[in-house]
């Protein structure tokens, strides 16, 4: 007999859900080039510095918007968005960042600044929505769940006429991301990482 299927669905991630959703973005996006370079490390090190990182960005970050994939009864992927006008956290979540970061010691704090330092630099001036974190765990890449994220996103940027940008550290995701009508508009070394910068016109 034929096994059926997790039934994928997508929904609003709040409450306790973050909690979860903050595990996976640790899991996800542990072996992410800047992620390695900025925490160091081994993968499981790096997983529970960047979920740490994620909780606290996630409980003080009242702007940003985040929905979920479910397959069965597990969360299994997760995109994050900040709507025009919010897209860094205000002061006092950086504050509460910086805090976690200084837990970590001197070296890793000093270079997750400069990784966030560097990224800042490149956000437009034009309104638009600023796509990430995005993740989808690991052990299930490759099934459509980031396609299911990313098709809602964009029609959702399409329905409101607002432009999409986003960072990428991951080369494999650029042809993704392009899928989607992203284009890349610039580049940059990031802690000895190449990072992509993309933006998405209005359609």
């Amino acid at each position: 007999m034929e096994m059926s299927q997790p039934y994928l669905y997508v929904h609003p991630v709040s409450g306790a859900d973050r909690e979860a959703a903050a595990e996976l973005l640790g899991r996800g996006m542990a072996d992410n080039p800047v992620h390695v370079m900025a925490y160091g490390g081994d993968d499981r090190s790096r997983a529970h510095r960047h979920a740490q990182l994620m909780r606290t960005l996630l409980r003080s970050s009242p702007s940003l918007r985040i929905e979920g994939v479910h397959r069965g009864e597990a969360l299994a992927g997760i995109a994050a968005w900040a709507p025009p006008g919010h897209c860094r956290p205000p002061a006092t979540t950086r504050l509460r960042l910086l805090g976690r970061a200084l837990t970590y010691g001197p070296g890793t704090a000093s270079r997750l600044l400069s990784w966030n330092r560097r990224w800042a630099r490149h956000d437009p001036d034009e309104p638009h929505v600023h796509l990430g974190p995005v993740s989808v765990d690991r052990h299930l890449r490759g099934r459509g769940i980031g396609g299911l994220l990313l098709l809602r996103h964009v029609q959702r940027l399409d329905a409101t006429g607002v432009e999409g940008y986003l960072e990428t550290d991951r080369p494999e995701a650029v042809g993704f991301y392009e899928r989607f009508g992203y284009v890349v508009v610039d580049e940059a070394d990031v802690l000895g990482a190449p990072t992509w910068f993309m933006r998405r016109p209005v359609v």
